[in-house]
């Protein structure tokens, strides 16, 4: 369902509200600056436009059956330049250091080529949450965005990033300052965004480890989860809620509006639906996840767009590499990880 930019808005909250407060189940897309929001519901989704498998929530015909043996393939980056990257980090850092921000998320697009398709990526991709948009894009995230069931609201921002394979990588990302100070920042802000459509809100797990597949190498990320407590009266109004907590934290910066003018004229194109949000609805458990990890086909072209975030701290050369090592695709002999929904518990203590 496509809703005009005119009524955009508007309309697709009303869609999300009315369909969650009936229990009816939905699927949606929101890209990041909010302006083309899509949303289904979930008898409307075609598989042979759209699959996606967001933590167990699926429309995926192929899920229950063994996955085919990838075949060879190639795939090769070209990142822009270290020099091309330093202007836009240098203006960055020197909004930070004038106070316009604390913590900024700056990205850029790479062109890649693969023999793959983007069906075939989204096939074999290990990931919790992943997403196939026919001639679109492709997406396989690492990252929930906000998980609701009941009344309990979570979110788990993903901060800090090392090789797996460094020696001692764990402890090493863990004891950085600078990746620490940019962790607590986003932490901070999630806190605060949750605050709005929370009653009760409280840090659940602080800085813990999760390991992403590539086909390059394993990664260490480093993530979060913050809980709330819904009011009695939210009776299922999704749509409102996105509206309150968009754009998400960990993809755009501290304080947010003054970080997303300063991100508008760092990076000088479109993130499209990178970094927005996908999620789903199954008449239960409502799942999103930031749309990070993501492949666009632009006419007979591939973008891979990545970024991370800067804060006072950050070196051009160390975001530089950060940016490059998020271009992946994650292919791996390993198992697919544990689904997420296994940390909802209907009761937790309250700290």
């Amino acid at each position: 369902m496509f809703f005009p930019p005119s009524s955009s808005t508007e309309s697709f909250v009303n869609h999300l509200n009315a369909w969650g407060r009936a229990g009816i189940p939905f699927l949606f897309l929101i890209d990041f600056a909010g302006k083309v929001p899509l949303a289904w519901r979930m008898d409307e989704v075609d598989p042979a436009r759209l699959r996606f498998n967001l933590n167990g929530i699926t429309n995926d015909p192929a899920d229950d059956s063994p996955l085919p043996t990838l075949p060879p393939y190639h795939f090769k980056k070209y990142p822009l330049s270290l020099e091309a990257y330093r202007p836009r980090f240098d203006y960055v850092l020197k909004n930070i250091q004038r106070g316009n921000s604390f913590l900024v998320n700056l990205s850029a697009p790479t062109p890649v080529e693969t023999s793959l398709s983007l069906l075939d990526i989204y096939r074999h991709s290990r990931a919790p949450f992943r997403f196939w948009f026919r001639d679109k894009f492709v997406c396989f995230s690492p990252e929930a965005f906000v998980r609701i069931k009941n009344n309990r609201i979570s979110s788990f921002p993903m901060k800090g990033t090392i090789s797996a394979h460094i020696p001692d990588a764990g402890r090493i990302i863990l004891a950085d300052v600078k990746e620490a100070a940019e962790h607590a920042t986003i932490v901070d802000l999630i806190r605060n965004d949750l605050s709005m459509v929370a009653e009760k809100v409280w840090v659940e797990r602080y800085r813990y480890l999760d390991k992403v597949t590539t086909h390059e190498r394993s990664l260490l990320q480093v993530s979060s989860e913050i809980a709330g407590l819904l009011p009695d009266n939210f009776a299922g109004a999704y749509g409102d809620l996105l509206v309150k907590l968009l754009p998400a934290g960990s993809i755009s910066g501290a304080p947010k509006p003054s970080t997303l003018r300063i991100i508008q004229e760092a990076e000088g194109y479109d993130r499209g639906y990178y970094t927005g949000i996908m999620g789903s609805f199954d008449g239960e458990v409502f799942e999103s996840a930031v749309m990070i990890r993501y492949l666009e086909q632009q006419n007979e072209n591939l973008v891979f767009k990545s970024g991370g975030g800067i804060t006072a701290r950050s070196s051009a050369e160390g975001e530089y590499q950060e940016l490059i090592d998020k271009v992946y695709l994650p292919f791996s002999d390993e198992s697919t990880p544990a689904l997420l929904r296994d940390d909802l518990r209907p009761s937790a203590e309250i700290q």
